[in-house]
C-alpha cells in the first residue's frame, strides 16, 4: 500500500472528491480542503504533495503557497496549482513561488496522475540526495558516512550488526519492528538467522549505548523499537 499523502485544496467540493477518489485509486492516502483557511488548519508538513487552487476566498493559492514557503516546516512540501488562470504572468508567478507544476483547468485526470507521480518521483530522488549525513539523539550521535556511533563524543564500539540495528530504530524512533522486520533488513543476505541472534544483540547493544540503552524498548509480542525520552 503506498503510504504518500496528498492534500487536495479547491472551493470546488466536486473537484476535490473527483481528484480524491482517482487519486485513491492510485494508491494515495488523500485528504480536501475547500479553502485555504481550512487547509492552513491542517498539519501541512505531514503530506508528500499539495494540488492547491489559485483562485480562492480571501487567501489565494498564491498567498497560501508564500506562507508554506516561508514556514521551515512546510517549505520543503511540493505543490502542483490547479488553476482555470493559465496566462503566463500566473504561470511565472506559481513558479517564482516555487511551485513544482501547474496545471490548468479543464484538465484530463490522467494528465494530473501522471504530473503527481512525475513529481513525486523527483522529490523523491531530492529528498534521497539530501538524506543526512549524520543522527543525533541528546548526545547520541550517529555518522552514517563512516559507520560510527559516539556518545559525548566518545565512539562506541559497535559491530556491524549493532550498528545497523540502532541506525535503523534511530531513524524511525517510535516504530515497532519486528524480529522478522530486522532479520529481514539487517540479515537479508544471510539464509538462516535464529531470532535469538536479534535478542542478543539487542542485549549488546544496549550495554555498549549506557544511559540510552533504556530507550530501546520491547514490545512483547511484537518486537522492538526506540522510544524519545
Amino acid at each position: 500500500m503506498n503510504e504518500t499523502r496528498i492534500l487536495v485544496v479547491d472551493d470546488e467540493e466536486d473537484l476535490c472528491e473527483i481528484l480524491k477518489f482517482n487519486l485513491e485509486n492510485e494508491g494515495y492516502e488523500v485528504d480536501t480542503a475547500n479553502s485555504a483557511e481550512e487547509a492552513l488548519k491542517m498539519d501541512i508538513s505531514s503530506y508528500h504533495l499539495i494540488l492547491l487552487d489559485v483562485m480562492m476566498g480571501e487567501i489565494s493559492g498564491f498567498k497560501m503557497a508564500n506562507m508554506l514557503k516561508k514556514d521551515k516546516k512546510t517549505a520543503k512540501v511540493p505543490i502542483i496549482f490547479i488553476t482555470a488562470k493559465d496566462t503566463e504572468n500566473d504561470t511565472v508567478t506559481g513558479f517564482n513561488l516555487g511551485a513544482d507544476d501547474y496545471i490548468s483547468k479543464p484538465f484530463s485526470l490522467r494528465e494530473v496522475i501522471a504530473r503527481v507521480k512525475a513529481v513525486l518521483r523527483r522529490t523523491a530522488t531530492t529528498e534521497t540526495e539530501r538524506a543526512p549525513e549524520r543522527l543525533t539523539y541528546q548526545t547520541l550521535v550517529i555518522d552514517i558516512t563512516k559507520k560510527k556511533a559516539s556518545i559525548d563524543d566518545e565512539e562506541v564500539s559497535l559491530t556491524k550488526k549493532e550498528f545497523e540495528i540502532l541506525l535503523l530504530l534511530v531513524q524511525n524512533k517510535g516504530r515497532v519492528f519486528s524480529r522478522e522486520d530486522i532479520l529481514a533488513r539487517i540479515w537479508s543476505d544471510e539464509v538462516y538467522v535464529l531470532d535469538r541472534t536479534i535478542d542478543v544483540n539487542i542485549t549488546r547493544l544496549r550495554k555498549k549505548i549506557g544511559v540510552y540503552g533504556k530507550c530501546i524498548v520491547t514490545r512483547l509480542g511484537y518486537g522492538y523499537c526506540f522510544e524519545a525520552e
